[in-house]
């Protein structure tokens, strides 16, 4: 069992908890993410880590209640239990990576977080902060009740944009526009990294290649099972197959085949779909199992 040792609601159904969970805080790194199970009858939750204390033994996650699983877990409390945590899984950010650290300080690096993108953005920043790396974050969200973490990201950026798409907060407009704007006032960005919802992640891609910027997305939201055995996150990239929970989460955005992995995700949505994808792509349905792809 995994204690909580700390619950905050950030915002409108947001919620953030601290768990015990001392194996993983101990190799995890940003970028990477965790499948959680409150009890016995609860399903499989893929949930990225937002923050780590290798010290307190602890992983940070944010949770936005949407279904019944997560509706169930905003319920728990501090000090209560929660019977599965398994990770570190995935793999982390190259940007995250000690082998890639001379070369990343060379880049002028961009993050746009859309919406709960936040809360895998913020670890990344976080670790090139503390290794001399400072990146400039754009961080979108509809309307300003849905904001979190500002006040954090501040602290370790460069320079933080805030967008609303309803003007309630900030720039009057999306990431795409506010990055946009900042290009037109002279900034230049030679790496970006887009994460938040597909919709969002794809049009910021198809600006940063107009841009010629180098964009790395996560593919986190088409995450269901988390080990490649569901099939739910399979997408192409660079016309090859691959998984996000096993060959990612993160992938050369300008390579991903955003409208196959949008309309997939409609399809696996109902029963009868699942089975029509697993009849069509046989084999390659799964991954990771090391029997069937």
């Amino acid at each position: 069992m995994y204690k909580i040792t700390r619950k905050e609601e950030l915002a409108d159904n947001i919620f953030l908890m601290d768990v015990e969970a001392p194996r993983c805080a101990s190799n995890c790194l940003p970028g990477q993410f965790v499948i959680v199970r409150i009890d016995e009858e609860g399903e499989r939750i893929p949930l990225t880590i937002c923050d780590y204390d290798r010290e307190k033994g602890t992983i940070t996650i944010v949770v936005q209640t949407i279904g019944a699983s997560t509706k169930r877990m905003d319920e728990l409390q501090e000090n209560d239990e929660i019977l599965d945590f398994v990770g570190p899984l995935g793999l982390p950010s190259d940007l995250c990576l000690e082998e890639n650290l001379e070369e990343t300080k060379k880049k002028e690096i961009v993050f746009i977080a859309g919406g709960l993108g936040t809360a895998p953005v913020y670890p990344q920043v976080k670790w090139l902060h503390e290794h001399g790396v400072e990146a400039t974050v754009i961080m979108g969200s509809r309307t300003k009740d849905l904001l979190f973490y500002i006040d954090e990201m501040k602290a370790v950026a460069k320079e933080v944009y805030v967008t609303t798409d309803d003007g309630t907060y900030g720039f009057h407009g999306m990431g795409t526009d506010q990055l946009q704007a900042l290009y037109d006032d002279g900034k230049h960005y030679d790496h970006c990294v887009a994460i938040g919802p597909m919709i969002m992640m794809k049009f910021v891609c198809k600006l940063t290649e107009k841009l010629g910027i180098h964009t790395i997305v996560s593919m986190n939201p088409i995450m269901v099972d988390g080990t490649g055995m569901c099939g739910a996150c399979r997408l192409i990239v660079d016309g090859q197959v691959k998984f996000a929970c096993v060959d990612g989460p993160e992938f050369d955005g300008h390579k991903v085949d955003f409208d196959l992995a949008m309309a997939r995700m409609k399809q696996y949505a109902t029963e009868e779909g699942r089975k029509k994808l697993a009849y069509e792509e046989g084999d390659t349905h799964h991954g990771g199992c090391g029997n069937c792809a």
